[in-house]
């Protein structure tokens, strides 16, 4: 099992690390070719189309991933029913994103209205919801390279893109808008190709009107849940804007949560990799080996990210060239411990999910997005920006911990999770990382040692329990 998560892991998140650095590499060169309005103009676009995202599946992502497991012999007759809907929703959901996005496309860039209009919503009238469906098959089945060498080629087809209209064509902010228009286009061509003609999954579009809303039922209370992702993630700078914390403090945020970011898609390539390992047991009624794998991705993360975390201080000084945002670090440890709420949050939204108890998640995620916004609108004129991050903290283990209290989780097996376990367990390695990371270097190398040998222990017992 240990394995199988750590490969899966490293195929999932590898592709968006080289793309990463592939971007960063271009970065001098397309910088030369662009101003602030440039940026200001993709920006306010890309929120907005972002915010919106989470309407394009009407959260039937978890039914699709439930029926495959739930309907061994008649999720490809659900999923093409799905699909066929979707495509038709699409067409529905492209209009109301493309008068959004005509609405608020701002003034500077007016001669490019609707093109950017037509830019941001052609490919949902094309492909509707391709992508997805493709993406979910690989991953439920656990073909993790499919998806992984899209994501790569796809991600390296965007930088090129970038390059060739921004710097080579000279066209500013319309060259992201094209670049991403194309790639999306052929990206979701891929999947279309390999759904419709390899797999069979062509869409229904005859679809059972009463299996349709007996599945939005379930799925409609998902979207605020997806949503909260967006008030987690992104509502912090949205909140200094309008609080009016200058730009360079911003970008000194920025600056402290650039590895948290590497931090965050290293979590999101753990989920991706736990979500069908994790389900396969639910559906076995393994419990306590599903309960097993979290703690064994949990030991892994408080490894991880404490180990980071003390050498975050060497690791500003040899990366970051700038003397006021290499002396962000410590606010960086705060935003990289702050991801240890993921494994407990996997291992409870995966079984409430899997088992249809949608109606609470809203409770639960909107919630911490709540707390996230109005924390940051309350604290942040009396205690500045940097205060943002332990806003964060505390509404991402609201979200992680508090789930395993709600009626709905306990409804199945009676297997104990010890969230204020792991919750008092995340605040004492996030204290120590702080006051360690001015220790000298051959004290943190002891202390590195210790750590590694000690969850090495650990993983390699909780790994015994669990069976392939």
């Amino acid at each position: 099992m240990l394995k199988k998560l750590f490969s899966h892991t490293l195929i999932y998140g590898l592709s968006p690390q080289i793309v990463m650095i592939v971007n960063f590499l271009l970065l001098p060169l397309i910088t030369r070719e662009l101003n602030a309005q440039d940026y200001g103009i993709h920006a306010t676009v890309l929120t907005y189309a972002t915010a919106f995202s989470v309407l394009g599946d009407l959260g039937l992502k978890v039914n699709i991933s439930n029926s495959f497991y739930k309907s061994p012999m008649q999720y490809k007759w659900a999923w093409r029913q799905y699909y066929g809907f979707l495509n038709l929703w699409n067409i529905f959901y492209a209009i109301i994103l493309g008068t959004i996005v005509y609405l608020i496309v701002p003034d500077e860039a007016r001669q490019h209205k609707w093109t950017i209009v037509i830019l941001n919503t052609l490919p949902l009238v094309i492909m509707g919801q391709t992508s997805l469906l493709g993406r979910k098959y690989y991953q439920l089945t656990q073909q993790p390279f499919q998806i992984a060498i899209r994501s790569l080629i796809f991600g390296l087809l965007t930088a090129i893109l970038n390059y060739f209209f921004i710097v080579h064509n000279k066209m500013g902010y319309m060259g992201w808008f094209w670049a991403t228009f194309l790639s999306t286009i052929l990206s979701n061509f891929s999947y279309w190709y390999a759904l419709n003609f390899k797999l069979n999954f062509k869409p229904i579009f005859n679809f059972k009107k009463r299996f349709i809303r007996n599945s939005l039922k379930i799925a409609l209370p998902t979207i605020p849940h997806f949503y909260s992702g967006y008030l987690l993630n992104s509502s912090q700078i949205l909140v200094m804007d309008r609080l009016h914390v200058t730009t360079g403090e911003i970008g000194k945020y920025q600056a402290a949560n650039t590895f948290g970011t590497i931090a965050d898609g290293v979590s999101t390539a753990v989920g991706w990799a736990i979500g069908p390992i994790q389900n396969q047991k639910f559906k076995e009624r393994k419990f306590h080996e599903a309960r097993d794998i979290i703690f064994l991705t949990q030991v892994i993360f408080f490894a991880g990210t404490f180990l980071a975390s003390i050498w975050l201080k060497e690791i500003f000084a040899l990366m970051i060239k700038n003397d006021s945002l290499k002396s962000m670090y410590y606010l960086g440890i705060i935003l990289i411990m702050s991801v240890n709420y993921r494994p407990m949050y996997f291992g409870a939204v995966n079984k409430i999910i899997f088992y249809e108890r949608t109606n609470m998640l809203w409770k639960l995620t909107l919630t911490a997005g709540i707390i996230n916004i109005l924390g940051n609108i309350i604290f942040i004129p009396f205690f500045g920006y940097e205060v943002a991050a332990y806003v964060g903290f505390i509404s991402f283990s609201f979200m992680g911990y508090s789930a395993y209290y709600f009626k709905s989780f306990k409804d199945y097996g009676d297997e104990k999770y010890y969230p204020i376990f792991w919750f008092i367990g995340s605040i004492i390695l996030c204290a120590l990382a702080y006051w360690l990371v001015e220790f000298n270097w051959y004290l943190k190398f002891i202390i590195s040692i210790i750590t590694l040998v000690t969850a090495i222990r650990f993983i390699l017992m909780l790994n015994k329990r669990i069976s392939l």
